[in-house]
């Protein structure tokens, strides 16, 4: 009987991670079973290990012994570890494979305000170093590596980074070491984080780095406009990702795609590709929408993002980059996308700067080409595009079609600026006058341009047999 119910999970978790995932030619299908994510043979609550939701009791060892005690189940099914109602003070602790966290309605996982409470581990080989300091960086509030099958989950729980205090330290600069993420998942396959509402990051909100097979689905991201760095969603040198359904509003980037920084990111030449994002509404008076980069030194390809809805914010979408990055970013198709009061609609940036050391090669030069943008509406906009490439290292086959942005009338810039990219435009108002942006795309450079011709699909990895794009 025993050995049949394993049989039975293990065909269960792969018809999930083989079929879900790899049934489309190897591109990404968002939709996941419900039944998977539920069912875990083995449940305990965090209250059997001591822990007391009055929001003041620290409660690591809890969360710490009861994850002990689950790995147990790790290959007899899985296990859930059940968070009630409550304020569950905790710091820094490590998933397991084959785990679902769930958050019931009214329950808040509280990140401490003390440091001590938040190990320092080394830095990410392709960073070299933390994002801010040189040197080590201290984990996220919810960590875990080389880890299989987790799920992140609950009734709209709530993940509070209670992260004022390390945006204080972080302005009066008295750290010593590269703030914390609220989730980061290290080299994880099988990764579902959805419907929760993550609270006020110390730095990024929610970070799998090295990870494939992610869905990040039906969450709400909030943080101060001011806070310092709270990206929403950052995929950094991961495959198969699908961001969708998520309102953010934050200090700095919505969603962040990168992959590595400099020689770092170079030298382990993890790339991030076939990610989706679909459906993301929200606001950042600081950055961007959706940016990628500036650290993509290890390549991005294969991106669609379609449904975003912008508002009262700084910048729609971003890429950014520099001499000494190396990397590529293409095969980008941007469409249905809805700005309203955007300064900067649409910006690429050729020479951001920001290097980790300097032991990088100024001539490793980025290659960014074929990016689309398809469908994009605004009003209340500033500057329609500031496209500003590298000189000696052009951006290439930047297409835009059907693009009509709506510059506010007391605007004193031009609509459009350019450099050092080159291009096509169809049925763009304010029309494109730079010299580099030839005025028609069909039907001669049509398949310069991504994602407008089947043969640019067909050589996509296969993605133009996958329905999650033919549904599109």
């Amino acid at each position: 009987m025993k050995r049949s119910f394993l049989l039975w999970y293990v065909l269960l978790v792969q018809a999930f991670f083989y079929g879900a995932w790899y049934s489309v030619g190897g591109s990404l299908h968002c939709e996941y079973s419900n039944s998977v994510i539920l069912h875990r043979p083995h449940s305990v609550s965090i209250t059997e290990f001591g822990a007391v939701g009055d929001g003041v009791t620290l409660n690591t060892k809890a969360f710490q012994n009861a994850l002990f005690y689950l790995n147990s189940f790790s290959d007899k099914g899985g296990a859930k570890l059940f968070v009630p109602a409550g304020q569950w003070l905790t710091g820094s602790f490590d998933l397991i494979s084959h785990l679902t966290l769930w958050l019931d309605k009214g329950a808040t996982i509280l990140g401490s305000t003390s440091s001590e409470n938040w190990p320092v581990v080394d830095p990410l080989p392709s960073y070299g170093r933390g994002r801010e300091l040189p040197g080590r960086r201290h984990r996220s509030l919810i960590y875990g590596q080389n880890l299989t099958d987790v799920v992140i989950t609950g009734e709209n729980g709530t993940i509070d980074g209670q992260g004022s205090v390390w945006w204080d330290w972080f302005r009066n600069g008295e750290l010593n070491y590269t703030r914390p993420h609220i989730v980061e998942l290290i080299n994880t396959t099988g990764l579902i984080i959805s419907n929760l509402t993550f609270l006020n990051s110390p730095f990024w909100n929610i970070h799998p780095v090295y990870c494939r097979d992610v869905l990040v689905k039906n969450l709400t991201i909030l943080a101060p406009l001011d806070s310092p760095n709270t990206d929403g969603v950052d995929p950094d040198s991961s495959t198969n990702v699908c961001i969708e359904d998520c309102y953010i509003v934050t200090g700095d980037d919505l969603v962040s795609i990168k992959s590595g920084w400099d020689e770092y990111g170079i030298s382990y030449a993890r790339p991030s590709s076939k990610i989706k994002i679909n459906r993301v509404t929200g606001q950042t008076t600081s950055s961007s929408g959706i940016a990628i980069g500036s650290e993509m030194s290890g390549g991005v390809s294969d991106i669609y993002i379609k449904d975003l809805h912008l508002f009262n914010s700084n910048t729609g979408i971003r890429i950014k980059t520099s001499p000494g990055r190396g990397g590529y970013v293409r095969n980008v198709h941007v469409s249905n996308v809805k700005f309203h009061n955007v300064q900067k609609a649409i910006r690429f940036t050729g020479k951001y700067g920001e290097h980790p050391d300097e032991n990088f090669d100024p001539k490793a030069l980025p290659v960014i080409e074929k990016i689309t943008f398809e469908n994009v509406n605004g009003e209340g906009i500033g500057v329609a595009g500031l496209l500003e490439g590298i000189e000696g290292d052009e951006f290439k086959n930047i297409c835009f079609l059907n693009v009509t942005l709506i510059v506010k009338k007391n605007s004193k810039k031009a609509p459009w600026k350019c450099s050092h990219v080159r291009g096509y435009s169809q049925w763009v108002s304010p029309e494109i006058t730079c010299d580099s942006f030839g005025e028609n795309i069909f039907p001669e450079h049509s398949s310069d341009c991504f994602g407008l011709s089947e043969n640019d699909l067909e050589k996509s990895s296969g993605l133009s047999r996958s329905p999650w794009l033919l549904s599109w």
